[in-house]
């Protein structure tokens, strides 16, 4: 992931509703698309184990 530039879902298409991501210092921030001042930093750690709880489907069920 490239340092400072933030990437979206390639699911988001052309749509401007979605969750953003970025590496900066050290940092992996996420924010929504709609309301940019509010991002949420965690370390790398979290956040890939955040990924593999999504792809696992181990939160489908508080869909």
């Amino acid at each position: 992931m490239p340092e400072n530039t933030w990437q979206k879902s390639s699911y988001s298409g052309a749509h401007d509703e979605c969750v953003e991501v970025r590496s900066a210092g050290g940092l992996i921030e996420v924010r929504e698309s709609d309301d940019p001042d509010v991002i949420v930093s965690t370390n790398t750690s979290a956040f890939t184990s955040l990924l593999h709880t999504v792809r696992a489907g181990e939160l489908d069920h508080h869909a």
